[in-house]
């Protein structure tokens, strides 16, 4: 999961050149590839900041974005294992742009401030591990259930309108516990190269997720189907039984981190094609 070789390749030659330090070509990385992605035609004003989220265990940073006016629906953003940056800042912002109120947290925010990859997606992913297994069910849901009910409360977020929520790697097994903590509000979730959506565990996400009133969207990276191959069809029975919609596509040609722009693996048609699917559920189950 989240395979840094490459990555660490470049960092490695550039350094070697004396042209980047570790930090700053992770820095590169977030700020400047992922000021690259297409703006909609139809994008509207939006306002951004940096919020504080009180949670059971503290207090959350995040960023909080949505347009300049008007109440639209909320969604709830888990970024994969290296977290808050700037890449899923702005990829936050562009879904504001498309009539979201959207908030991007820091699963990290008990140990440390985001950001916790210092190099952003080019941090060798053994420096955050700890980080990432110190999160569990409980943790995810009372997190869930906290960010939702931040949403909840603000002037830009609809009431009257299901929220949705969408996760990138390990924030996938969290959006679909999202979905399980709070199936009142929670109409939508999309997963992006999740890991660990499907176990053998009574509290696997899947089967936490099928006790929930949403839509799904679960976009699965080609290499991640080889080595589950059969994920696949557990997660079509398993909704198709719980009788909730479910888009499950297998990416071809997408690897394991294939959607934000700062990743090694970042595959721009296909991370084109994962997001308009992306508007498509929330322009249908958050209508």
């Amino acid at each position: 999961m989240c395979d840094q070789d490459h990555f660490e390749g470049d960092r490695q030659k550039y350094e070697a050149l004396g042209l980047v330090t570790r930090k700053q070509f992770g820095i590169m990385l977030g700020a400047g590839v992922a000021m690259i992605l297409p703006r909609a035609a139809s994008a509207v004003t939006v306002t951004e900041t940096d919020v504080t989220v009180t949670t059971p265990d503290g207090s959350a940073d995040c960023y909080f974005v949505h347009p300049a006016s008007g109440a639209v629906p909320g969604v709830l953003v888990w970024p994969d294992i290296f977290g808050l940056r700037p890449a899923f800042r702005n990829m936050g912002k562009r879904l504001a742009e498309s009539g979201y109120s959207v908030l991007v947290v820091n699963p990290f925010y008990r140990v440390k401030k985001a950001p916790a990859a210092e190099a952003g997606a080019a941090t060798p992913i053994q420096e955050l591990m700890p980080l990432a297994r110190a999160l569990n069910e409980t943790t995810q849901m009372t997190d869930a259930k906290a960010f939702i009910g931040w949403l909840d409360g603000q002037k830009s977020v609809s009431k009257s309108r299901k929220m949705g929520t969408q996760g990138y790697c390990m924030g996938g097994p969290f959006a679909f516990r999202t979905a399980a903590a709070v199936p009142d509000r929670v109409g939508a979730v999309a997963s992006f190269h999740g890991g660990g959506l499907v176990t053998d565990a009574p509290n696997s996400p899947h089967l936490q997720a099928a006790k929930s009133k949403a839509q799904f969207l679960i976009a699965i990276a080609e290499n991640d189907d080889s080595r589950s191959p059969g994920d696949k069809t557990v997660l079509k029975e398993t909704f198709a039984q719980a009788n909730l919609p479910a888009e499950i596509e297998v990416y071809a040609g997408a690897a394991h981190g294939w959607c934000p722009p700062d990743s090694r693996v970042y595959n721009e048609p296909q991370a084109e094609k994962a997001w308009s699917r992306l508007l498509v559920l929330y322009g249908k189950a958050l209508a």
